[in-house]
């Protein structure tokens, strides 16, 4: 935040209390011998003074007429009758009788709008003030300074951050994007392999931009947990791995954790290992996302088991899947998931040569029909149930 300086210098002739602005009869009467004026006030540190009011005096300043108010970018208009002026600015807290600036020999032409600004930054100003005053101001110049710096910092990062937020776009529509490009008679093979051109890039682009920002602000939870999502996608898993844990460990340690920063490190965590067969290790850091985060712990876990469904451990998924049927017992995916983890687990009788599917996996594929009679995987277990030993399919 930056800060402003406050000063003000006493009136060349100042005499109990300032005037008020010209009567409305007064202001009538010069009504068609007017002109504006308009400008800004600047203050000893260089930045826009961001409140006050800026006046007009004709007797040195003993007596100030028409106060123009300053807004927050430190401007102001107003209007006077034709005239020579003394352009006076007060703060908020200057004392009656005292004035912060002024300037002399102000011209106000009728019909024409001029611009005057007071600049305290000037030298004549600065040579005015006690030494005690210089260095209060060289200070606020230091902090003000720095204040800038901090902000374009910050500014950078939420631009790279939004840029990152659009890549993650991109990677989860690329198979939309690549059959686009590609056109109808694209084989599954070329459209594969376009969209796993798509999703390099864009996985490269986030470590690109993630590792520029750590460089710059390396205590940031955030950056570190988007440079593991761009790591992991390039499977540098490793790597990926090192910097989720630093998010986990920079966030948890700060005043005030946030708990979507915590939970979706964990989860990218998780995925990391599962992608890499540590199963144990994968499930304790889903766990530990949903716990941080609990408003999200549903995503985490439904998550966790479609990893492992991706990955093919059916185990893994049915644990996963019955984790997440406790937080959202009406996600029919979740049931789809956990019946493809069991119908592993299925049997052949040898005489009729029917599928005999576990009691679980019957119950797991029945509840996603009811769930979702006509989702997406609705024919593909209502052709299960048929082939299985006595079961019919629930499919309406």
């Amino acid at each position: 935040m930056k800060r402003t300086f406050s000063l003000w210098l006493g009136l060349a002739a100042a005499v109990g209390l300032l005037a008020c602005s010209m009567t409305p009869m007064q202001a009538l009467a010069q009504a068609t011998n007017t002109g504006k004026i308009h400008g800004r006030v600047i203050n000893p540190t260089g930045q826009a003074q961001s409140n006050g009011t800026v006046s007009l005096s004709t007797d040195g300043g003993a007596t100030l007429k028409f106060p123009f108010p300053v807004n927050a970018n430190g401007e102001y208009a107003g209007e006077a009758p034709q005239g020579t002026y003394m352009v006076v600015y007060r703060a908020p807290d200057t004392p009656v009788g005292k004035m912060v600036d002024s300037i002399r020999g102000v011209k106000v032409v009728a019909g024409q709008d001029l611009e005057q600004n007071l600049d305290m930054s000037r030298a004549d100003y600065i040579e005015k003030m006690s030494p005690e005053e210089k260095k209060q101001l060289e200070e606020l110049k230091k902090i003000n300074a720095e204040a800038l710096k901090a902000n374009s910092v910050i500014n950078n990062l939420n631009a790279d951050l939004k840029a990152v937020t659009a890549d993650k776009k991109d990677i989860d529509s690329a198979n939309s994007t690549a059959i686009q490009a590609l056109g109808g008679k694209a084989t599954k093979a070329e459209i594969f392999a376009k969209a796993a051109e798509i999703k390099a890039a864009k996985y490269t682009d986030v470590e690109n931009l993630m590792q520029k920002d750590i460089a710059v602000k390396p205590d940031e939870a955030l950056l570190w947990s988007n440079l593991g999502f761009g790591q992991g996608g390039l499977k540098q898993y490793d790597d990926a791995i090192t910097s989720y844990k630093k998010a986990i460990d920079l966030e948890t340690a700060a005043k005030k954790p946030r708990p979507q920063v915590v939970g979706l490190a964990n989860a990218g965590l998780g995925e990391v290992y599962a992608r890499t067969g540590k199963v144990p290790e994968a499930s304790a850091a889903f766990d530990a996302a949903a716990k941080a985060d609990p408003s999200n712990a549903g995503l985490h876990l439904r998550n966790e088991a479609i990893i492992f469904f991706q990955e093919n451990n059916g185990p893994a998924q049915v644990a996963a899947a019955d984790e997440a049927i406790k937080i959202d017992p009406t996600n029919a995916i979740l049931y789809y998931i956990k019946g493809q983890g069991l119908v592993q687990n299925a049997t052949v009788e040898p005489k009729t040569n029917r599928i005999v599917l576990p009691a679980e996996c019957t119950a797991a594929y029945q509840k996603y029909l009811e769930l979702s009679p006509n989702g997406p995987y609705a024919a593909e277990v209502a052709g299960i149930l048929q082939q299985a030993a006595g079961v019919k399919a629930n499919k309406k």
